[in-house]
């Protein structure tokens, strides 16, 4: 029973014909390092425009998700983030467990984690109970994996392919059904990734492209990696029409 949970919820996620996604996060706010984006001020509005353009899924939070998602259930899917943490910290936090999340009818959990770190064995042992707990829930877990660079000054995410391959490796092993890390900016490098994970891999939105132009060039070229899809965040709400923003990154996703 809970396979069957499991490729109902990914078969709404992957509807696309193409079997890539493109999806929107709004997930940002509680460990956003730099204030509050103007496109996620207004939370409500942000996702009205993002559900009005039908991405493959919002990802988002608990809390957002039980009192913004009601009016738009069946519209879209929706996976609720569970996690919080920030590179500099040494600790994290759970904000949704596996029971609450499939209680309110979303399409997978999401667990952010930071590997190649000192805590990187603590995020492995709660992935890995997230996984153990969503086998029963018939409930997809999505990692999103971001391996740290340790510099003498900060702590930071790094997108050297050696390391991207390492989290997705890591996801593998533990048993997820979709992994999520940062794009290595190289077709070449990301699409042996790919060649060598059994299980979807999509990246992350990256950081705010200068023009939309620019996010729709670089999600192409992930499309040609083949990888699953890519979730976006700041190159959707970071700029003023975001239903024209998700339409620009669908048609560059799927050649439409």
């Amino acid at each position: 029973m809970s396979d069957l949970g499991k490729k109902v919820r990914l078969s709404r996620i992957f509807s696309h014909p193409s079997g890539r996604i493109l999806t929107v996060a709004i997930d940002h706010l509680i460990n956003y390092p730099d204030g509050i984006p103007e496109g996620l001020r207004t939370l409500g509005a942000t996702l009205d425009a993002i559900v009005e353009a039908r991405p493959n899924a919002v990802t988002l939070n608990k809390g957002a998700a039980t009192r913004l998602m009601p009016k738009h259930a069946g519209k879209v899917p929706f996976i609720v983030q569970s996690m919080s943490l920030r590179p500099d910290s040494p600790t994290f936090a759970s904000n949704a467990t596996v029971e609450e999340v499939a209680a309110m009818g979303a399409d997978a959990i999401a667990v952010a984690m930071f590997v190649k770190g000192p805590t990187e064995i603590e995020y492995l042992r709660h992935l890995s109970a997230v996984v153990r707990d969503s086998e029963r829930a018939g409930l997809p877990v999505i990692p999103h994996i971001y391996p740290l660079s340790s510099g003498d000054e900060k702590v930071s995410v790094t997108h050297q392919p050696e390391d991207i391959f390492y989290a997705v490796r890591m996801a593998l092993e533990l048993g997820v059904d979709v992994i999520k890390v940062p794009y290595t900016g190289d077709i070449a490098s990301f699409r042996d990734i790919i060649s060598l994970t059994p299980v979807p891999v999509v990246t992350a939105g990256g950081p705010k492209c200068g023009t939309l132009d620019e996010a729709a060039a670089m999600i192409r070229d992930i499309a040609k990696t083949g990888a699953a899809g890519s979730t976006v965040g700041r190159n959707v709400w970071g700029f003023p029409d975001i239903p024209r923003a998700i339409r620009t990154l669908q048609e560059a996703m799927f050649g439409e």
